[in-house]
């Protein structure tokens, strides 16, 4: 299917985004994620809030596109297409200002096939380990009772890996899965043993820890996962960041910007700019960074004249790459959009 969803994104755009649907409930059936995972994957993917009826009794349940539960609502309208699934449960897409999306049918025939699959009779929440396991605000005794429930041991070391609900996959993760709700939307997350292989585009890799401390690697693994799209391959590790990568997760939602970072952004309106800072925090020497973006060490130079005064100060002095370099990451994760669904890839003019 991957193989497939990679040929085809080039050739037929319609398919190429259907097939990402298709892909994203193999993943996670194939992870066993339970319904309100199978749900907020589907409201994220419709962005639109997904409805589910269960037959008898008539209980609702809705969940909204950034994967948490919604009260019921008797004025929400379902979309034109719904389903039916096996046991009399119905579920749809509720409607929108534009109508129904062009996947919508598509969304809810995969997931009515999930459903019929991991069929619960009961649908009352039911608890859900993986989000208990990396949320730092439940008790760590609560934390370990999931852990011991997912048969995760001590003393041995996990990771997080967290991917867009439309990641490729190409290596499975070999541990507990589920969607977990954000504050930047529903990601597809894994805890894997540390030294575990584990392949997906984009993907974002947190630090190893032990059990308890599941939910430093999850903030980290969000960090390295919205680095994700600035990085050659799409997969971003945390432990690449050092202490810079907690020092990230440990920022407010939205931080303020600061001076050094405001300097980025408008450095940013260049088309050279992002390149050029970072081939200078990478680098060693002028010349090396001029030979990292394909210029003459020249050009370099007249181009860290434009740095220092968007700066205020050399990006080669002392602590000044240090800044830089710091500016620069915290404006790629504010302005990272991998969480987004591409766009289609447009067709060849015939």
């Amino acid at each position: 299917m991957q193989e497939l969803l990679g040929r085809l994104r080039a050739l037929d755009p319609a398919a190429s985004q259907g097939l990402r649907v298709i892909a994203c409930f193999d993943e996670l059936m194939a992870g066993r994620v339970g319904t309100d995972g199978l749900l907020s994957a589907a409201a994220a993917l419709a962005g639109r809030p997904v409805g589910v009826r269960r037959g008898g009794d008539g209980t609702v349940v809705r969940v909204g596109p950034d994967g948490r539960r919604l009260a019921p609502d008797p004025a929400a309208t379902p979309a034109p297409t719904d389903r039916h699934v096996s046991g009399g449960i119905q579920v749809w897409i509720e409607g929108g200002d534009d109508g129904p999306g062009v996947n919508d049918a598509l969304i809810l025939e995969r997931l009515s096939l999930a459903l019929a699959m991991r069929y619960e009779p009961d649908l009352s929440p039911a608890p859900r380990d993986l989000a208990l396991l990396v949320d730092g605000a439940v008790e760590p005794a609560i934390r370990r009772e999931a852990a011991t429930r997912r048969g995760l041991a001590t003393g041995v070391l996990l990771r997080v890996v967290v991917a867009p609900l439309f990641a490729v996959w190409r290596t499975h993760p070999i541990g507990p899965e589920d969607v977990v709700a954000t504050d930047f939307g529903p990601v597809h997350a894994a805890i894997i043993p540390a030294t575990s292989p584990v392949a997906a585009s984009p993907l974002g890799i947190g630090v190893a820890v032990e059990r308890d401390e599941l939910p430093l690697s999850f903030r980290t693994a969000l960090v390295a996962l919205r680095l994700a799209d600035s990085a050659p391959d799409t997969v971003a590790c945390a432990d690449d960041l050092g202490v810079l990568a907690e020092t990230l997760a440990d920022q407010p939602i939205r931080p303020r910007m600061d001076a050094d970072e405001e300097a980025v952004a408008r450095l940013s309106g260049y088309p050279w700019g992002i390149a050029t800072l970072d081939a200078l925090v990478r680098s060693t020497s002028v010349r090396e960074a001029a030979r990292t973006v394909g210029i003459h060490h020249s050009t370099m130079t007249a181009r860290i004249e434009m740095v220092t005064s968007e700066f205020g100060f050399s990006p080669l002095d002392g602590w000044a790459r240090t800044r830089v370099a710091v500016a620069l990451l915290r404006w790629r994760v504010r302005t990272s959009r991998v969480l987004e669904l591409p766009p289609p890839v447009p067709l060849p003019a015939p």
